[in-house]
């Protein structure tokens, strides 16, 4: 067995249990967890190998436990998963909690095992492009960034902002370039990520807007009850859902799994408006709904990440510039603009077929170990995180996590940097629903884009 395969297999497992379990904590967005967790793997030194596997198979597994609180609870797990709310709650409401999560886990499975091919295919026939678009970047980013504005929930707002965020990301770097003879990078992009936390605790130290969080006791839930899942260990995802809903999920993946502009998000709440129009029994519309969504929740994130790394080597996605970016960018050990001006990221450190093989291996961890436990425990490990876990606490360790690895970049500038962007970033999302994906390709705009405009 090869060293890298090792890596892969060990940091794959890794991944897939520390965000099963995270993907249990509803609110846990992946930009503030997914992303500087892997961050964290690249800058501690691990190979190629195991940071690709690591990311799909955390991303994967988060992605298969965040239907558990959504379908459960009635509480959307991360910002993905508020697509599959309302037709989680409606099946809640019938009494088959239970058909809607074995529905999202196996349409999940099923289009991460479409995705990664796919998206890997796709990539390589778009490669030949890597250099024109390489030598275009800084336009590229520009154009890119308007693109994903608009399609963000702030639209016009957004794009508007970027200009003024591109800005303030352009001064506080030559500030810290002036007092550390070296730019900043990584307290920029952990300070996008944990935006809406800043702005939470902002809030909650405002004598008139800590009125906004005040809570008269602890939330009360319901927790719907078991149906069972069968004898199998591994149920097979292609028996919980009847053909037609196999067909609906693999073509909803397929489709999503060539595409890396759209948010995940978006392409979610479009396949589910397509597919529900084809479908009259209101049963099987949510059902077929349930599996639909989550998977093209999967597929899109897959694609989104390994598109743009297979392709170019530039996050030129929602995804990867957000929580997948520390696979792009991660000084001084991945970047996107090196001394030579090049690439230096796993894009020219795996070949396509080591992508390929990687991230399905990641996929598979992910459905051995999560997809089984998500289908048997599901209930009882609700019961345990609403009971016992505090979702404060984790965020807050989270926090203490992105101010670690700031200090390590800066000291204390840095982590000024971070929680200033933090605090203005925060506000624009909670404000002018500027997207964490926006901003993230507003800072690529003023480190590439803006230096060519001002000089």
């Amino acid at each position: 067995m090869t060293p890298d395969l090792l890596w892969a297999l060990g940091m794959g497992l890794l991944g897939a249990v520390v965000f099963a379990a995270i993907g249990l904590v509803s609110g846990t967005d992946e930009t503030s967890t997914l992303a500087p967790v892997t961050l964290l793997v690249v800058l501690l030194g691990v190979p190629p190998a195991g940071v690709l596997t690591f990311f799909i198979a955390g991303a994967v597994s988060k992605h298969m436990t965040h239907a558990i609180p959504t379908t459960l609870l009635g509480i959307p797990g991360d910002t993905t998963a508020v697509p599959l709310l309302d037709d989680a709650t409606a099946l809640r409401r019938l009494g088959a909690p239970h058909i809607a999560l074995r529905k999202a886990l196996a349409g999940g499975l099923v289009a991460a095992l479409i995705a990664v091919p796919v998206a890997v295919g796709v990539a390589s026939l778009l490669a030949p492009l890597a250099g024109p678009i390489k030598t275009v970047a800084p336009f590229v980013f520009g154009a890119a960034a308007i693109f994903v504005g608009y399609f963000s929930p702030g639209r016009w707002a957004s794009v508007a902002a970027i200009v003024p965020f591109a800005l303030l990301v352009t001064g506080l770097n030559t500030v810290a370039t002036d007092q550390l003879d070296k730019s900043l990078s990584i307290s920029f992009f952990l300070g996008i990520a944990i935006g809406p936390l800043v702005v939470d605790l902002l809030i909650a130290s405002s004598r008139s807007g800590r009125r906004t969080l005040e809570r008269t006791g602890p939330r009360p839930f319901w927790l719907a009850p078991d149906g069972g899942t069968g004898r199998r260990w591994i149920p097979n995802p292609l028996r919980i859902l009847d053909g037609r809903q196999t067909a609906a999920t693999a073509a909803a993946a397929g489709v999503t799994s060539t595409t890396f502009m759209l948010s995940p998000v978006a392409a979610t709440v479009l396949a589910g408006e397509i597919t529900g129009s084809r479908i009259k029994h209101p049963y099987r519309r949510l059902t077929t709904l349930m599996a639909v969504k989550n998977g093209t929740t999967e597929s899109t994130y897959l694609a989104e990440t390994l598109i743009p790394l297979v392709a170019f080597g530039l996050p030129l996605s929602p995804v990867a510039a957000g929580p997948a970016a520390a696979l792009f960018n991660a000084p001084p050990v991945y970047t996107v603009k090196g001394a030579d001006g090049g690439v230096h990221n796993l894009h020219t450190l795996l070949s396509s077929w080591q992508f390929l093989v990687f991230s399905l291996l990641g996929v598979v961890i992910a459905g051995l170990v999560v997809y089984p436990f998500a289908m048997r425990y599901a209930r009882a490990a609700s019961g345990w995180v609403a009971r016992r876990i505090s979702h404060e606490a984790l965020i807050g360790a989270f926090v203490a996590l992105i101010a670690v690895v700031a200090w390590y970049e800066g000291g204390p500038l840095a982590l000024a940097v971070s929680l200033t962007v933090g605090a203005v970033g925060g506000l624009a999302n909670r404000l002018l629903g500027m997207t964490s994906g926006v901003q993230f390709m507003a800072y690529y705009v003023a480190v590439l884009l803006v230096p060519i405009v001002l000089g």
